[in-house]
């Protein structure tokens, strides 16, 4: 994969529809009633390229612009995509942390936003599994929710590595990542029963790609509503106006689409 040509902060538009649905999304995960306070939360999916990555990322920028101290740590060793995705040196991060117990206060690499740290994956290492040590996960963990009101984790997929299994179980929540169109249902709900069965914290589902495969009434322009500083606001467009915008409306990433947590039965029909 190339490195940008910039850092995904400098390409997050703040009034685009698609920081909107961050903006619920993070709201959403306000809103849950769990045990205890969501300070931690992994995103992860089922298999590779469903976009948990840039997810994790954008809710981490949104998160920060929401005023929460936030860091962003990439879990995913094997294939890690936040160092390219903030133009980051990928070494001297998670691995180092774990392997040679180096403090994660050497490692942590600031970003261009005051509330939003980041500590990359860190060097190759030849046997990543053997890495996430529950004991020494969980310490790490712990102490950055000490300094940090909101803790991301960018964790491998689910079905190709054992990784999200153990990860899941020192953080508070975990959101799966699943992309429309594209992600078999039986692969999805496989991914859903091995968390399950490893009684991880489904928070629930961010579903990725949704402009392109979901029914038209799920886009912007479908509401004939124009928010632009052109248009008056609070007035509709004429029908029209509303056919000459229809695909200037449209944001120019994915949007997310937050929902509950797969259930079997309604996936398999």
């Amino acid at each position: 994969m190339a490195r940008p040509s910039v850092p995904i902060i400098e390409c997050f538009n703040l009034e685009s529809p698609l920081a909107t649905e961050y903006r619920r999304l993070l709201q959403n995960l306000r809103k849950i009633d769990t045990p205890v306070e969501l300070k931690s939360i992994m995103l992860t999916s089922s298999i590779v390229g469903e976009g948990k990555s840039t997810i994790s990322s954008l809710l981490a920028i949104t998160a920060a612009h929401k005023g929460q101290r936030t860091i962003l740590v990439d879990c995913d060793v094997r294939r890690p995509a936040i160092h390219r995705l903030f133009q980051l040196e990928r070494t001297r991060g998670l691995v180092e942390i774990i392997s040679e117990g180096v403090s994660y206060k050497d490692v942590v690499r600031k970003t261009s936003l005051d509330n939003l740290d980041i500590i990359t994956s860190g060097k190759v290492t030849a046997h990543p599994s053997e890495l996430f040590n529950t004991a020494l996960i969980d310490a790490l963990f712990g102490e950055l929710k000490f300094y940090y009101d909101l803790l991301i984790i960018d964790s491998p997929p689910v079905l190709p590595v054992s990784d999200p299994m153990l990860l899941s179980q020192s953080v508070d929540g975990v959101i799966l990542v699943i992309k429309a169109g594209d992600t078999a249902r039986e692969v999805a709900v496989r991914a859903v029963e091995i968390m399950r069965s490893n009684r991880a914290n489904i928070l629930g589902v961010v579903l990725n790609n949704a402009r392109n495969r979901l029914p038209y009434y799920y886009d912007y322009s479908h509401y004939h509503y124009d928010y632009s500083q052109s248009g008056q606001s609070g007035e509709p467009s004429s029908r029209r106006d509303r056919e000459d915008k229809k695909s200037a409306s449209r944001s120019d990433s994915d949007k997310g689409e937050v929902l509950p947590p797969p259930d079997k039965k309604r996936m398999t029909r």
